[in-house]
């Protein structure tokens, strides 16, 4: 009885540890000093966080493509480049996506405009 006790802890503590959320994606995007280029409604450096959302709104591959941007980098037709960030692990890579995918505008319109646009990898 005690073994099978154990075990069930053990199975118990190792299924939540495997399945332990990743952090806050807010967290992750200030700790990779992402909001020195991006910011939710304004663009920078870089394009807004809503407008990347509005770009992949309808790619059902956006999560994945916009992870390894993130990690891989993106080179656009600008004078300004987004570096790789490889330290960035592809599963917190994948949090930072879905949360920036999942911002949308206040307003309804993108902020920007035309000029602006995310490049895909490769």
């Amino acid at each position: 009885m005690t073994r099978v006790c154990l075990l069930c802890l053990f199975w118990i503590s190792s299924s939540a540890w495997s399945a332990a959320p990743v952090e806050d994606a807010d967290v992750l995007l200030e700790r990779y000093r992402c909001n020195v280029c991006h910011a939710k409604e304004e663009a920078g450096t870089g394009p807004a966080f809503v407008d990347i959302a509005d770009r992949f709104r309808h790619d059902r591959r956006a999560v994945p493509k916009v992870a390894a941007i993130i990690r891989g980098g993106s080179r656009s037709g600008g004078p300004w480049h987004m570096p790789p960030h490889p330290e960035i692990s592809n599963r917190r890579a994948v949090a930072m996506a879905r949360h920036i995918l999942s911002m949308r505008h206040e307003a309804g319109h993108s902020v920007s405009g035309p000029r602006e646009s995310v490049a895909s990898p490769g």
